[in-house]
């Protein structure tokens, strides 16, 4: 019982709840479907002559890691600077037109072989996710502009320069290697192979080193961190610049997932995406403490919704409304007069249990 408490008490308490109502939800649209009720849960190979995973668990883990990716940097962003960044949608698409510009060459617009080795066009993607991080980290960091204004810029301007990288064109880069970072190795999706790696990277990270705990500090009381000899600017600093280098491998991914560069459609929405999952996985969206098996817990749950919806057959375009919903819960339960009622609840069911240990000394 005890363990129950401190569980419903813990962060991860709500990513949980929303992870197993859309489980339940699945599973009773099954039953009723005459389906058995492990049809959700099932992960079967397929018939092709190269057979790879399937199963609506395994489309979760693999549609939902461009977002997953995205959410390591938001909680980050979130946690040091108390702010979002509202460009990471449009950071993922000028990534993938830069990758791709880059492997196609003088072959562009369309292509079958790569003009350089596949992993130039990686770093280049990456390089300038760093380097909108780096420009919005320093807005941030060393201006002190508002994180949402500062990081405006970038999302209303990068798929624009996307755009002039391509010269107005869609990038197509039809070639099997490029499809790899998008497609599978042996049966397994890559993506959820490159997601599994940035997050084991960015825990061990974290738990390993004291960059954590001096964010989580930043994040509470930036002054403070600072009078205590923290360099919080450089550590609000180095916080974007991890979420643009997120974004830039999330535009990698995506842009290999349908072989091309298409400024207007990759990472469209992501952004929106990415923050509710930080606020999905039970962290304040005023920074301070963080907790990352929640955010990630909390980008699969969007997916999750997603999918569920494909099941129930209700039209993709309706899935806002759903997600719209859960933002007014989260937002209530975070609420300080909503938070101080049940605070009040838990001292007055404890006052009791208090008297009675009292009574008995």
């Amino acid at each position: 019982m005890n363990a129950l408490k401190k569980f419903t008490r813990s962060q991860l308490f709500m990513p949980v709840v929303c992870v197993v109502l859309v489980l339940l939800i699945n599973v009773v649209y099954d039953v009723a479907q005459g389906r058995p009720f492990y049809e959700f849960f099932r992960i079967y190979l397929s018939d092709a002559a190269e057979p790879v995973l399937q199963g609506r668990l395994i489309s979760i883990l693999n549609r939902g890691s461009e977002v997953a990716i995205l959410a390591i940097g938001m909680t980050l962003v979130v946690s040091a600077s108390a702010g979002t960044d509202i460009s990471v949608g449009s950071v993922m698409s000028l990534c993938a037109c830069v990758c791709c510009t880059v492997l196609a060459g003088d072959m562009a617009p369309q292509t079958t072989e790569l003009a350089v080795p596949l992993i130039v066009g990686i770093l280049a993607g990456l390089v300038v996710g760093c380097l909108c991080g780096a420009f919005n980290g320093f807005l941030v960091a060393n201006l002190n502009i508002q994180p949402m204004v500062a990081t405006l810029i970038l999302y209303s301007a990068a798929r624009a320069i996307g755009l002039l990288v391509n010269h107005d064109f869609i990038i197509y880069v039809r070639n099997d290697t490029f499809a790899v970072l998008g497609g599978y190795v042996g049966p397994v999706p890559t993506p959820i192979i490159i997601a599994a790696a940035c997050i084991l990277i960015a825990l061990v990270v974290l738990k390993k080193t004291a960059l954590g705990m001096y964010i989580q500090s930043v994040g509470i009381n930036r002054k403070a961190s600072r009078i205590a000899g923290l360099n919080s600017t450089l550590i609000i600093f180095v916080c974007y610049l991890i979420c643009g280098l997120c974004a830039g491998m999330s535009g990698v991914v995506a842009s290999s997932r349908i072989t091309s560069a298409d400024p207007a459609a990759i990472g469209l929405t992501f952004e929106m995406d990415a923050i509710l999952a930080v606020a999905i996985g039970g962290n304040s969206l005023g920074g301070g403490k963080f907790n990352l098996a929640g955010s990630i817990i909390g980008a699969y749950t969007i997916q999750a919704i997603t999918t569920t919806m494909y099941n129930l057959g209700i039209s993709s375009a309706v899935t806002p409304v759903f997600k719209a919903v859960i933002i007014i819960v989260i937002v209530v339960v975070q609420a300080p007069p909503v938070k101080a009622y049940f605070a009040r609840r838990r001292a007055a069911r404890a006052l009791p249990t208090a008297k009675k240990e009292a009574a008995s000394v």
